[in-house]
């Protein structure tokens, strides 16, 4: 398929500004086609490695919304919405083994992203349960294995 014909003679590299979507049907064409020549090779570079860090801002993403759970179950053991905390705390485990089952690259980040994270973690706790982040260890009080662990929760 000539998709440079569909696009009223535009170029796969014209396409990126112009239509996204259209931009990597057309590359995607190109490539399957072998038509290597006329592909948007540096924007094709970038998005390639937007994906991935995409995936690694998931990992993060996750693992903030794990430790947030974890930390309010510590400093509110019995608390009224403890049942939700801890269904929260599964999910978040369920979605990052499913994330590290895709792409096993990002276990070598969890114990420097659980670090990265952990202070925003507390930030949010702190806000939500009215104590001080004084109040909150300096580090993550939890192991990575604790972090990860399904039946862990403070």
């Amino acid at each position: 398929m000539d998709r440079r014909a569909y696009n009223a003679g535009m170029t796969a590299k014209e396409l990126y500004d112009h239509d996204f979507v259209e931009w990597t049907r057309c590359n995607a064409a190109l490539l399957r086609a072998g038509r290597v020549e006329e592909i948007d090779l540096e924007h094709l570079a970038e998005e390639i490695e937007d994906m991935g860090a995409g995936q690694e801002r998931d990992l993060r993403s996750r693992l903030r919304v794990l430790l947030t759970h974890l930390l309010k179950l510590q400093v509110e053991p019995g608390g009224r919405a403890t049942q939700v905390w801890k269904t929260t705390a599964r999910v978040q485990r369920d979605e990052i083994r499913q994330l590290l089952d895709r792409a096993p690259s990002l276990k070598r980040r969890i114990a420097k992203d659980v670090t990265g994270v952990y202070r925003l973690a507390v930030s949010g706790v702190a806000a939500g349960t009215e104590l001080p982040e004084a109040q909150f260890p300096e580090t993550c009080p939890f192991s990575v294995d604790q972090v990860l662990a399904d039946e862990y929760f403070a």
